[in-house]
């Protein structure tokens, strides 16, 4: 499966890559240049593809969760999980009373799921994906714990943040940010959780699926920047 992380404000950038074929989407509002007006557009720009438009937040936070949801999002990524009770957190941002305590709301997000607004909550929820973003010390600290907590759909080990928590910024292939990164996948695969990452090239995607990864997702800003320097090429003496 194949995900975009979108982190230019732009709906005309998101319908391309959802008529590409995408499989969905991350509307990056954690790093990327995106405000809530502009993620509404870039979730409708999705509609008529099977590209499932997910929302990565700038933290675990409930008000922010119900914001995005009621957008018409199809599931969220949360950054800095450090415990199970941060875990249990941001599946409960996802889900009404008495599984969580997401606030009802959705005026604008029954249309995109084209539902009544009434069965909005029984037709849609389950169908919410929860990816928590591994990147911190603490996080593999408890990584057992973590995926213990029911309701999480996709887990990603972020080794830009992860190697730099750890001490060791960029350095994939220093044995501590190795053996961490196996700590996560062996629990991941303990609890029968799908894991995803990203890769900046076709090599790095083959061997993160040979190594059964799930979900393998790339960045539009780096697309865009690398091709704009090829055609440079063309035109070189």
């Amino acid at each position: 499966m194949t995900m975009n992380i979108a982190t230019i404000p732009s709906a005309v950038v998101t319908q391309a890559m959802a008529a590409a074929g995408s499989d969905g989407v991350i509307i990056d509002m954690e790093h990327g240049a995106i405000d809530y007006g502009t993620a509404h557009a870039m979730i409708a720009a999705t509609q008529g593809t099977e590209c499932a438009p997910l929302v990565r937040l700038p933290e675990i936070d409930t008000a922010l969760a119900k914001r995005v949801l009621d957008l018409g999002a199809e599931g969220l990524v949360f950054p800095l999980v450090r415990t199970p009770q941060d875990a249990e957190r941001a599946v409960a941002s996802m889900r009404y009373p008495p599984n969580g305590n997401r606030g009802f709301g959705p005026f604008i997000a029954h249309s995109r799921w084209q539902t009544a607004l009434p069965e909005y909550p029984s037709k849609i929820e389950d169908q919410l994906v929860c990816c928590l973003l591994v990147e911190t010390r603490d996080a593999v600290d408890n990584i057992d714990a973590i995926c213990a907590v029911p309701g999480i759909d996709l887990l990603v080990p972020a080794l830009f943040d992860l190697s730099t928590d750890l001490g060791h910024m960029g350095q994939f292939d220093h044995p501590e940010v190795v053996e961490a990164l196996a700590r996560v996948e062996a629990a991941a695969n303990a609890a029968g959780i799908p894991l995803g990452n990203a890769a900046l090239n076709g090599d790095q995607a083959k061997g993160l699926v040979a190594r059964g990864y799930r979900v393998i997702a790339g960045f539009d800003v780096l697309w865009l920047k690398e091709k704009a320097a090829q055609t440079q090429s063309w035109v070189a003496g």
